[in-house]
């Protein structure tokens, strides 16, 4: 069958591996760190050769085919050898896609990925159908797509996902909207970043949906740069539209082909401008995919938050504790900001993307009462903020323990404590989910 090697040992990799085992491949899988527990016992329980802690050329640069784990940039030396060995590179969607034959709903986009993900995949499961949730969220599509059997899959694709696809088609495709993020992955060219999310798109067929923001500036001006054949269904807030979905007066109208479902305001389970746009998205995807439109209303009317998605965790002293670690850039906290309604105290912070945060000063002046930086280095926050809230309003802390503390000794009755932090998680913490966690563990010890 040939011979496969995998890089990176973590949920994507761990599962292409196991994929590519089940199909009679040889395979080996590399890390060049060290792999988690769980995933060296599920390595060896499916009998997959591998190594931790280095990269042996030898055993790499044999292969017929590398799948990339997304984490992985494709400047490290080694791809950079694979690829002037002429291997060809691909990731898990690409290669979990040729042996997939279920209906695929892929969602991108900068914000709002994850929830509106969430939301569809819940729509789909309200409704009785057999779907399966994986991407970047959940189980590795590919570990799926070896030991389960689902008719339909709802995909959170990260543009570090989309990088290696080539041949990998959804039957809807969706982008929430693209702001500036991961530059650093890019070159910090935005094009570059804006050419990855498009990937999305570049397989769709006639009878296939694309689905996008007609708000958003960025996907606009990318769209006529781009030729697909597929149907394209925007939403907006802004204006009306013969298909796709808009709001009028205080309910959102989809349109798809013959049908329209109208879905009041009010009764939407998630709130915020940002949660209109998720739940139009979500809907206009059900739509596509024959779901009737009571399904479509009673489930955006009683889906549940996502956990470190503007999670509420606890309620102490008459101040709401909440948990949003997955805003790991300025737009997801603008959102997060944007929705509030009590003063704030934000904690905010961690590894930097290349940050602007001038498009934050209205919201904060407006919100925001104090903030607590969580990071190594705040300089840039203190900069961008300390005039706004006043020097005596904002400090420095280390550890979600000295955040929640320094955050509940500002805050009074009736105030929300916020975690969302603008920026990555690895300067103290392995990711945003480990972040979260020990913010609510934190608020839990108060």
């Amino acid at each position: 069958m040939g011979r496969i090697v995998v890089l990176g040992g973590g949920e994507s990799g761990v599962g292409a591996a196991v994929l590519a085992k089940v199909k009679g491949f040889d395979v080996f899988l590399s890390d060049k760190g060290d792999i988690a527990g769980k995933y060296v016992k599920m390595l060896e329980e499916w009998e997959i050769p591998f190594e931790q802690g280095r990269h042996t050329e030898d055993l790499i640069l044999n292969a017929d085919e590398v799948i990339k784990s997304p984490g992985i940039p494709s400047t490290v030396p080694m791809v950079r050898k694979i690829e002037e060995a002429g291997i060809p590179v691909v990731s898990e969607i690409e290669f979990a896609g040729r042996y997939d034959t279920a209906k695929k709903i892929c969602v991108t986009g900068s914000n709002g990925k994850t929830t509106t993900t969430s939301l569809i995949y819940y729509l789909l499961q309200e409704a009785g159908l057999n779907v399966g949730l994986g991407g970047n969220i959940g189980m590795s599509y590919a570990y799926q797509v070896a030991t389960c059997h689902y008719d339909y899959y709802v995909l959170e694709i990260s543009s570090f996902q989309l990088d290696n696809c080539y041949e990998f088609r959804p039957d809807i495709a969706i982008i929430t909207n693209i702001t500036p993020d991961h530059l650093d992955r890019y070159g910090y060219d935005m094009e570059n970043y804006v050419r990855a999310k498009f990937r999305i798109v570049r397989n769709l067929r006639p009878e296939d949906c694309f689905i996008f923001d007609s708000d958003d500036e960025i996907t606009i001006n990318h769209l006529d740069k781009i030729v697909t054949e597929a149907k394209k269904l925007p939403f907006t807030q802004k204006d009306k539209v013969e298909q796709g979905a808009y709001l009028e007066d205080d309910k959102i109208i989809v349109k798809y082909e013959d049908e329209e479902c109208d879905i009041f305001l009010k009764e939407l389970a998630l709130g915020g401008i940002h949660n209109v746009y998720n739940s139009m998205a979500a809907a206009l995807a059900a739509k596509a995919t024959g779901i009737d439109n009571e399904v479509i209303r009673n489930s955006l009317g009683s889906f549940q938050a996502i956990e470190h998605r503007l999670e509420p965790v606890l309620s102490v002293g008459g101040v709401l504790y909440i948990n949003d670690s997955k805003a790991t850039n300025v737009d997801a906290a603008w959102y997060a900001l944007e929705c509030q309604t009590k003063p704030v105290v934000w904690i905010a912070g961690g590894t930097d993307k290349g940050n602007d945060y001038s498009v934050l000063k209205q919201l904060v002046a407006e919100k925001v009462k104090a903030i607590v930086c969580l990071g190594v280095d705040n300089r840039k926050i203190h900069e961008a903020f300390e005039e706004i809230v006043g020097k005596e309003n904002i400090c420095d802390t280390s550890s979600a323990e000295e955040a929640v503390k320094a955050s509940a000794a500002f805050a009074s009755d009736g105030d929300v404590v916020l975690l969302s932090p603008c920026c990555a998680s690895f300067d103290l913490f392995t990711c945003y989910e480990d972040r979260g966690e020990k913010f609510k563990e934190a608020v839990r010890n108060l």
